[in-house]
């Protein structure tokens, strides 16, 4: 017999972590003063056509969004964070549609999209490869894939911390794995990587800064 973990919950999207989602709804905006605004308007600057956004969290992104934009569909698992993007949707300067769903299963026809975005859900998707997999079947030819993720230090002593606290972190924040190689799997799964920069950037008050990446990739 399985236990239930007491931070998790079945919802119509999927495994869910209605503690974390909530915690993380209350410190984004947070994050967000501290630089991830600006890390937002750089990931979506230049963006154009019909976009899809994987795992929209509460919908940080959604006022950032270029005109040249002319629809996003944000696709969210987490029943509370999604009902938080929902209400956002007013305010965006483009149309938004928020629907169910995870990465893993993008609910949305193959080669429609001109750019998927991501920005902060690659290191807690349960399946990196098949997430990655699934943007590429989404992306038109020379679709970009736009992304924002925290990733693997490349200081091997951090890195080997983060190894250590990987599978604790993982339960206590919605599945987040900070020891993952995002750049690589964006590669391995046949992106050709046009532009990304590397930086530190403390997600919150007093923590040391974390090793992120911003840039855009190109489906073959």
């Amino acid at each position: 017999m399985t236990v239930p973990d007491p931070e998790t919950e079945r919802g119509p999207a999927g495994l869910q972590h209605p503690r974390f989602a909530r915690a993380y709804a209350r410190a984004v905006e947070g994050m967000n003063s501290r630089g991830g605004t600006d890390h937002r308007r750089a990931l979506l600057t230049g963006l154009s056509g019909y976009v899809i956004e994987i795992g929209a969290g509460e919908g940080s992104n959604f006022e950032h969004y270029p005109s040249t934009v002319a629809e996003v569909l944000a696709v969210e698992p987490d029943d509370h964070l999604r009902e938080l993007a929902r209400r956002r949707t007013s305010s965006a300067p483009v149309p938004v549609r928020v629907v169910a769903g995870t990465a893993e299963h993008i609910p949305a026809a193959g080669y429609s999209a001109d750019a998927v975005v991501t920005s902060l859900v690659l290191c807690s998707v349960a399946d990196q490869g098949a997430a990655l997999a699934e943007a590429r079947r989404v992306l038109r030819p020379g679709g970009v894939l736009a992304f924002y993720e925290h990733v693997r230090s490349d200081r091997k002593l951090l890195a080997a911390v983060e190894d250590l606290l990987t599978p604790l972190w993982q339960r206590a924040a919605g599945g987040c794995h900070p020891n993952r190689d995002t750049l690589q799997s964006i590669t391995a799964a046949g992106f050709k990587i046009r532009d990304n920069e590397r930086f530190g950037f403390s997600v919150q008050p007093l923590a040391p800064p974390v090793a992120h990446i911003l840039g855009r990739a190109v489906a073959p």
